[in-house]
């Protein structure tokens, strides 16, 4: 821990004429030269990915941009039919629902991955994902990462960024650890429980050395690029507003009185 009180960030600077970021010059190295993904990467962990890294941490990123009519797409199409003015307020309302149930459990998948492997040198992956999986059962908690009330029995997406990982050098033990943890909640549950893309994002995130505290991120960072094109087609076809009078509608017909029927009748 550094001992001197100066205030230090390592992210950037900028003077009349000039911006680095991440020791980089914003107009002369970046801009046109550095693609979205890996200038994530930049800012994440202050140096470029190498072409493997790259090819991985963007597979990461867009496999989460879209996933049709979720809740937080219905959340930021709403948000945007209240207030047009406000397309930032809209994209942050969809990305508040981003959590234990939707997108965001390659956090917890990573999490409880990269602490059970932690200071282990040559682990038993077989017991270690018994124990994680009778642990998060004692405790009534659902297994981060593993089930899906669409994709059964796999998940599309999952295989193939495990074969990505293959390809580029990075399947590990993360990787297998993770396929364990679903094999051995399938044992124990007798539930279909693929590992979902959050679960395989998690695996290959930490394969990729990135702290499980960022991994949610990853997830934000895609679904946002989503959200924005959620809104696009909104401006161009109106949806909110029909969903919106449809609720208002059926959810309250029951209480409605009958067509041509006065309210006593």
């Amino acid at each position: 821990m550094r001992q001197d009180k100066t205030i230090r960030s390592e992210m950037g600077w900028s003077t009349a004429d000039k911006i680095v970021v991440r020791g980089m010059d914003l107009v002369n190295e970046v801009i046109g030269k550095v693609a979205l993904g890996d200038m994530a990467w930049l800012e994440i962990n202050g140096t470029l990915p190498t072409p493997q890294q790259s090819v991985l941490f963007n597979a990461l990123m867009v496999t989460l941009v879209e996933h049709g009519m979720t809740p937080n797409a219905i959340a930021t199409r709403m948000t945007y039919l209240g207030a047009p003015e406000a397309l930032n307020a809209a994209v942050a309302a969809g990305l508040c629902g981003m959590g234990t149930v939707f997108v965001g459990t390659a956090e917890g998948s990573a999490r409880i991955m990269q602490e059970a492997l932690k200071d282990v040198e040559q682990p038993d992956l077989k017991s270690i994902a018994a124990r994680i999986v009778a642990d998060l059962r004692a405790r009534k908690s659902s297994v981060p990462g593993i089930g899906h009330p669409i994709h059964k029995p796999i998940d599309p997406r999952t295989p193939r960024l495990f074969q990505l990982a293959k390809e580029n050098g990075y399947y590990g033990r993360y990787c297998e650890l993770i396929q364990l943890i679903a094999a051995e909640a399938e044992r124990v549950s007798g539930k279909v429980l693929p590992v979902n893309a959050t679960g395989a994002i998690g695996a290959v995130a930490s394969e990729l050395g990135l702290d499980w505290r960022i991994c949610r991120g990853i997830a934000v960072m895609g679904r946002a690029i989503g959200l924005v094109g959620h809104i696009a087609e909104e401006i161009r076809n109106p949806i909110a507003i029909n969903i919106w009078e449809r609720l208002n509608e059926e959810t309250s017909a029951h209480l409605r009185p009958k067509s041509g029927n006065r309210p006593n009748e």
